[in-house]
C-alpha cells in the first residue's frame, strides 16, 4: 500500500497544472451541474468516532481505518447503518497480541433510522459490540428467512451475525464454521454455484502479527509503517453454504486459494456468459480476475484479461473497486483505486474477455495523481442515466507530507462527473465537504431517506463518519427495484437488470459488495433523465430465469419478485 516513487518532480508537477488547465479551457471549465452533498451526521444523530490507536511502533493495521453497511435490517423500509470499529493497541503490543474491544469507545455500531430520518443508536439491544480491531463488514440473507444477516471482519477473529426478525442478532460464527483466523478484511455475500444459499468471501491481508518491525523513511530516524512488501500474502477464505446455518471452506477446491494481499472485492458477470465472476483488489502486487468456469470452480485470468496491472505494467496499491458499466453498453467496466502517484485504474470492458486500461482518455488519471483513494462507488448522482464516481480519499502514511510535499495525508472527498464520453472532476462545486480534508477510508450508498437521490456514508481512519445526503438538485426521473428472490437467492445478489428508456438502455449487478471494507443497499438505483417516460426493465435472475416488465412508471421504488417457472 505505498507508492514507489517519494517525489515528484517540480517540472511534472507544473505540467500536469498546465495539462488540466488547458483540457478545462478545451472543454470551457466545469459545467455546473447542480451537484450537491451535505454532511448530516451530526444533525440525524450518527455520531460515531473510530479508533485507530496511533503507536509510536507504527503497526501498519493503524492505517487501515473500518467499514460501514447500508442496510434495513428490521424490514421497516428505512436503511440502517452499522459501523465497524476498531480496538486499543498496546505501545508495545506484547507478543501474540490479540486486540480486544476493552471499552465502549470500541464497539462496533448499529444505527437504527427512525421514521423522522434521525438515528439512534441501537448496538447494545442488537448484541453488535463486536470484538478484535474491526475491519469489514458484509450484508447477506444467508438463510432466506428475509433478515438481513451480518459478517464482520477483524484482526482478533471474525464473526457471523444472524438477524432474529426482532431488533437482535445471535453470534453463529462457532456453529456456522465461518471464523477464520489472521487478519481478515472485505467480504462479499455470493451464490457461487446457484443453489439458491449464500456463500461467503472473505479477503484476507497478508501473514502479518504485533512483531516489532523497524521501517524507516528517508528521513533518518523517522519510523514508518512498513510497506506490504515486508510481510508474506495469505489465501483468502471462501465458506460454501451447506444449509441448516452451516458453512464448509472450500477456497482450495473452487480455485480461489491463491494467496492474496486482499483489500477489496466486488462481483459482476463480465463477460456475459450467466456465471457471476469475483475480482479481488490486491495491495502492492497483481490483481486478480476470477473467472467463473461453469464446473464448480474459478480460474484466475487477471493478467490474461488485463486487468492484474496499470498501462505500464507496474503493480500497485489495490484498494477500493467496483464493476459497473459506467459507458452503457451492456458490460460491466472496472475500477480500482490506489495510492497517490499510481493513478485510479479504470478498464474499460472490451466485450471479448478482455479489459483496456482506460485512465487516461476518460479523465481519471489526470484527477488522480495526487490523490490516494479508499472506499469508492460508481452511481449515478444526478439520475441523467450515466454513472458518476464518489471518493473517499486519504493517505495512508501520516509521515507523507514530510518526504512528499505535494501530496496529503488529509484529503477531500472527490466527486467526478460522467459526461458520457469522460469523467470530468466537479468537486469543487459539489458543497462543503468536498472542502473538508479527511482521512477517508470505507464508503457506502443507498438512497437514505427514499428520495430517488444517492447517498453515502463515509468512515475516517480515527475520525468521525459521515453521512453525505445528496441535495442535487435535477429534475431528472429515477427508478429504485428491490428484488427478491425465491428460486435464486432471496437477495437476488448476483442478478444482472437491464432499464430501457428514452433511447438508453443501462445494466446493473445486484450486490452488496464493492468499495473499500463495506456494504452497500442491495437495491439498484437508475437515472432515467428528463424524460418521464415508461421504462422496460428485464431482469436475469441467478437462477437464470429471465423477467421482462413493460411499461414501468419512473419515480419510485418497485419491489420485484421472482417469477415462478
Amino acid at each position: 500500500m505505498r507508492d514507489n516513487a517519494r517525489f515528484f518532480s517540480i517540472c511534472l508537477v507544473v505540467a500536469l497544472a498546465f495539462s488540466g488547465a488547458w483540457v478545462a479551457l478545451g472543454r470551457g471549465g466545469n459545467a455546473a451541474y447542480g451537484i450537491s452533498f451535505a454532511d448530516v451526521a451530526a444533525a440525524r444523530g450518527l455520531h460515531f468516532t473510530g479508533v485507530a490507536s496511533h503507536t509510536s511502533l507504527k503497526y501498519l493495521i493503524e492505517t487501515m481505518g473500518s467499514g460501514v453497511a447500508l442496510f434495513d435490517y428490521d424490514g421497516d423500509g428505512r436503511l440502517d447503518v452499522f459501523l465497524v470499529n476498531g480496538a486499543t493497541l498496546g505501545d508495545p503490543a506484547p507478543k501474540g497480541f490479540i486486540p480486544r474491544k476493552t471499552d465502549s469507545a470500541s464497539w462496533n455500531r448499529l444505527f437504527h433510522q427512525k421514521p423522522d430520518g434521525s438515528f439512534e443508536d441501537v448496538t447494545e439491544r442488537a448484541g453488535l459490540q463486536g470484538t478484535g480491531y474491526g475491519m469489514g463488514v458484509a450484508v447477506g440473507d444467508f438463510d432466506n428467512d428475509g433478515f438481513e444477516d451480518l459478517y464482520v471482519t477483524a484482526y482478533g477473529g471474525n464473526k457471523l451475525y444472524h438477524n432474529n426478525g426482532n431488533g437482535t442478532f445471535t453470534d453463529v460464527t462457532a456453529e456456522s464454521g465461518t471464523g477464520g483466523g489472521g487478519w481478515s478484511t472485505s467480504a462479499a455475500w455470493v451464490d457461487l454455484d446457484n443453489d439458491g444459499l449464500l456463500d461467503l468471501v472473505v479477503l484476507r491481508y497478508m501473514d502479518w502479527d504485533f512483531s516489532d518491525i523497524y521501517c524507516g523513511e528517508h528521513i533518518e530516524g523517522m519510523r514508518a509503517y512498513c510497506h506490504p512488501d515486508t510481510f508474506p500474502a495469505i489465501a483468502p477464505l471462501v465458506f460454501h453454504n451447506d444449509g441448516h446455518g452451516h458453512f464448509t471452506e472450500v477456497a482450495k477446491r473452487l480455485g480461489l486459494g491463491k494467496p492474496a494481499k486482499g483489500l477489496g472485492i466486488t462481483i459482476a458477470d463480465y463477460d456475459r456468459d450467466g456465471r457471476v465472476d469475483l475480482f479481488f483488489a490486491n495491495d502492492s502486487m497483481v490483481e486478480y480476475l476470477y473467472h467463473n468456469k461453469g464446473d464448480g470452480t474459478f480460474e484466475e485470468v487477471g493478467l490474461l484479461s488485463g486487468v492484474a496491472v496499470d498501462d505500464n505494467g507496474q503493480t500497485f496499491a489495490g484498494m477500493g473497486v467496483d464493476f459497473a458499466d459506467y459507458d452503457n453498453d451492456g458490460h460491466p467496466d472496472l475500477m480500482v483505486v490506489n495510492l497517490a502517484n499510481q493513478k485510479y485504474a479504470l478498464y474499460h470492458n472490451d466485450r471479448d474477455g478482455s479489459f483496456t486500461y482506460a485512465s487516461q482518455p476518460m479523465g481519471i488519471a489526470r484527477a488522480s495523481l495526487l490523490h490516494s483513494g479508499w472506499g469508492f462507488r460508481f452511481l449515478d448522482v444526478d439520475n441523467d442515466g450515466w454513472k458518476d464516481l464518489l471518493i473517499a480519499q486519504g493517505h495512508d502514511l501520516d509521515t507523507i507530507e514530510k518526504t512528499s510535499p505535494q501530496l496529503r495525508y488529509r484529503e477531500p472527498m472527490m466527486m467526478l462527473h460522467n459526461s458520457g464520453k469522460t469523467f470530468e472532476d466537479v468537486s469543487a462545486q459539489s458543497g462543503a465537504v468536498f472542502k473538508e480534508a479527511w482521512v477517508g477510508r470505507g464508503l457506502a450508498t443507498g438512497d437514505f431517506d427514499n428520495d430517488g437521490r444517492i447517498d453515502a456514508v463515509v468512515t475516517t481512519n480515527g475520525g468521525p463518519a459521515h453521512l453525505l445526503h445528496n441535495e442535487t438538485v435535477s429534475a431528472n426521473h429515477w427508478l429504485l427495484l428491490n428484488l427478491i428472490g425465491h428460486k435464486s437467492n432471496r437477495d437476488a445478489i448476483g442478478a444482472v437488470v437491464s432499464v430501457a428508456t428514452g433511447g438508453l438502455t443501462q445494466f446493473a449487478t445486484v450486490t452488496t459488495a464493492s468499495s473499500y471494507l463495506t456494504s452497500s443497499d442491495k437495491r439498484v438505483h437508475f437515472g432515467l433523465g428528463a424524460q418521464a417516460t415508461p421504462a422496460r426493465v428485464e431482469i436475469r435472475w441467478p437462477s437464470g430465469i429471465k423477467q421482462k416488465l413493460n411499461d414501468v412508471k419512473p419515480d419510485q421504488i418497485l419491489t420485484v419478485d421472482e417469477p415462478a417457472q
